[in-house]
């Protein structure tokens, strides 16, 4: 039963959850948990092992209760994602306390952003499972971005339009990271390097690249440690490189309006 209670999303129950409109159980002992609780069990299971880690039961068993118990107050894994993503957020950059201008400012929301992929890496994976149901947290950082971009001077739908580029551009890093295997690319390299060997005369520019360094090992996790600044060009840092062109683009087009 809790298995099929899992399969069916609560559109309702999970903006009552959200936005803590939801009635208190009104039947049964006293309650024992809280869905703050619950949640912060479930995100604690997905940061150490993934999204896939987290059920009703697995929850429950963590927190030594039985998984009917937590039905009180999730109605299910659909709903329990919902609440984790949101609580997982936290609070948004302080966008103006950054130096003034649109560009320091959507900077700082990025490397924020960023920062929140890499310290919960199934928020990737959970928020494009389906159109996400936005709470309080969420919002904030939605609009925390439109606060950083407002001084641009964009229509309000190039605002949105920007977000999306840089949100795009960082959930595709966070998929690298997600994605990488040393062991499985230290295998892929060998045998590319094999394929080469025998055609790379068949793809000269390719070859020509590769060997000036294209595919060299660079700072994946786009922490900072390399060029970021603008007109660098080094792609050291792939963070801060495609988030400068993104920006780079966005000054130009304010400047030609």
């Amino acid at each position: 039963m809790a298995g099929s209670r899992d399969k069916k999303r609560d559109a309702k129950a999970s903006l009552a959850l959200l936005w803590g409109e939801q009635a208190p159980p009104r039947r049964g002992p006293k309650p024992s948990l809280t869905a703050e609780r619950i949640v912060t069990g479930a995100i604690a299971i997905a940061d150490a092992e993934g999204l896939d880690a987290v059920s009703m039961q697995r929850v429950a068993a963590e927190l030594d209760v039985t998984t009917m118990a937590l039905y009180r107050y999730v109605p299910g894994k659909a709903e329990l994602i919902d609440l984790m993503v949101d609580a997982a957020l936290g609070t948004p950059p302080a966008v103006t306390a950054a130096p003034d201008g649109w560009r320091p400012r959507m900077t700082a929301w990025a490397h924020q952003c960023w920062a929140l992929y890499r310290r919960h890496p199934w928020i990737l994976t959970a928020t494009a499972m389906r159109r996400q149901l936005m709470g309080p947290r969420q919002l904030a950082w939605l609009d925390a971005a439109f606060a950083a971009l407002a001084p641009s001077g964009l229509p309000a739908a190039q605002q949105h339009d920007v977000v999306l580029l840089v949100i795009g551009h960082i959930r595709n890093l966070a998929q690298q990271l997600v994605d990488a295997d040393a062991a499985g690319n230290e295998e892929w390299d060998r045998l590319a390097a094999g394929v080469l060997e025998r055609h790379g005369h068949r793809y000269p520019a390719l070859t020509a690249a590769i060997a000036a360094g294209a595919f060299a090992p660079r700072d994946a996790d786009g922490d900072g440690d390399g060029d970021t600044g603008p007109g660098t060009g080094t792609g050291h840092d792939p963070l801060g490189f495609g988030l400068e062109r993104i920006l780079d683009g966005v000054a130009a087009l304010i400047a030609a309006r």
